[in-house]
């Protein structure tokens, strides 16, 4: 009997571990930086070389992640209804090989990017959402320490040269891939130290550490949207106050935003300026008027999921010709996501997100501590991000298959009804 616990244990282990290794592998860490011998942008070839190895994981990660989920197969069925709208979504990118521009191609990426979505699957399966939250506290940690190790022991691969030399990358091979990911690092070890009972010092010390490499990174969205979070929230206390305290509340909050946002918009080229950055968004604004002709060209359907940006060999290349600024993504996630899929694409995430979104206000309201504001803060920040990134509907993407872990995680929450009376009986 005692063998049997002793091996259970070890099992649980080791999957942990391997969800652990398997989602770090998935933010873009640390293989690439070292294959391509600490590549930064700017240096020949002005493209990041491909590595066919980082590929070859992922797929075999997915394998495992597919038997794994066959092993829970109850309740993954019981995820998939609950979550039927948003599989619709996958139907359609699937669907996409029959228009797209490159079919090839996009039938390489639907299959990565149902992989993915089985990783989100299985996460949510497997995991509570407080319980993936100490998974991502993990996970962070790992990332943080290695990252902080390559910088000082190994900096040719820990900190960037050429364009944006002396900004830290830490284990990956950009400075706003650390950037961005820092954001909701600090988010997880701020939740995980209000609410940890013992050990807080270990939280509130990776959270400093988490922020330290956000500012070194040099990445100005990501330190502009963690400014924006923190201030989220401390309103988010709000919607746990009583209705008739809660709308005014709300309400002045609201009014109060208007007025700042109405100086800011005012004052904005002196406000911009003092980053360093143009109200341009680093010439981001200059070709977005270009994707929005190449989105009215296909409306509806777009032009084939991850069928666009493929610089001069794909439909990007009439943007490529016609602006000085040469992306391997449109820097928006709302109009790649149109891009790829049309306004038919956008809406069906749209809804997904809006019924995520009420979920979670729930979840946050209902909560008593602390990390119940995990889910809305993260979709708060996928807002954000995606402003001036792009990470929706991406395959083997880190934020993405946390967004759908989330996304299967809210909707497999009991109801309104049911969930304040289970905090009754609590």
């Amino acid at each position: 009997m005692s063998n049997s616990i002793a091996i259970r244990k070890l099992l649980i282990l080791i999957e942990k571990i391997f969800i652990i290794i398997s989602f770090i592998h998935c933010s873009g860490g640390p293989l690439l930086v070292f294959f391509t011998n600490g590549y930064s942008e700017g240096e020949f070839p002005d493209t990041t070389p491909e590595v066919p190895l980082i590929v070859n994981i992922l797929s075999a990660t997915y394998v495992v992640i597919f038997v794994l989920l066959l092993l829970r197969w109850k309740k993954v069925i019981s995820i998939v209804l609950k979550s039927w709208l948003f599989w619709i979504l996958l139907g359609l990118a699937i669907s996409s090989v029959f228009w797209s521009s490159l079919p090839d191609l996009t039938r390489t990426r639907v299959i990565a990017l149902t992989g993915t979505m089985m990783f989100s699957l299985y996460l949510a399966s497997r995991y509570s959402l407080k319980e993936q939250l100490h998974l991502f506290g993990w996970i962070f940690g790992i990332i943080v320490v290695t990252s902080y190790f390559l910088a000082i022991v190994l900096p040719f691969y820990g900190i960037m040269g050429n364009l944006h030399a002396g900004a830290w990358r830490g284990i990956y091979n950009h400075k706003n891939v650390l950037g961005k990911i820092m954001v909701p690092s600090i988010l997880v070890f701020l939740l995980l130290a209000l609410t940890a009972a013992k050990q807080k010092w270990i939280f509130w010390t990776m959270l400093a550490g988490s922020v330290g490499l956000l500012i070194l990174s040099k990445s100005s969205s990501p330190l502009v949207n963690l400014i924006i979070l923190l201030l989220v929230f401390v309103m988010l206390h709000v919607i746990r106050w009583n209705y008739l305290v809660m709308i005014p509340v709300l309400i002045a909050i609201s009014s109060v935003v208007l007025v700042l946002y109405s100086l800011f918009i005012a004052n904005a080229e002196q406000i911009v300026g003092g980053f360093g950055k143009s109200l341009t968004l680093t010439g981001r604004t200059d070709f977005w008027p270009l994707m929005l002709d190449m989105i009215w060209k296909k409306p509806l359907f777009g032009y084939g999921f991850g069928a666009f940006w493929r610089e001069l060999e794909g439909p990007s290349a009439a943007i490529w010709h016609a602006s000085s600024f040469k992306m391997p993504n449109g820097h928006n996630g709302y109009l790649d996501l149109c891009l790829e899929l049309g306004f038919v694409g956008l809406s069906i995430y749209l809804v997904n997100f809006i019924v995520s979104v009420k979920k979670a206000i729930v979840y946050a309201r209902t909560g008593k501590t602390a990390d119940a504001f995990w889910p809305i803060l993260f979709l708060f920040y996928i807002v954000l991000s995606n402003l001036t990134e792009s990470s929706l509907i991406i395959q083997n993407n880190f934020l993405w298959t946390m967004q759908v872990s989330m996304f299967f995680s809210l909707y497999s929450l009991p109801s309104i009804r049911s969930r304040k009376l289970v905090l009754k009986q609590e």
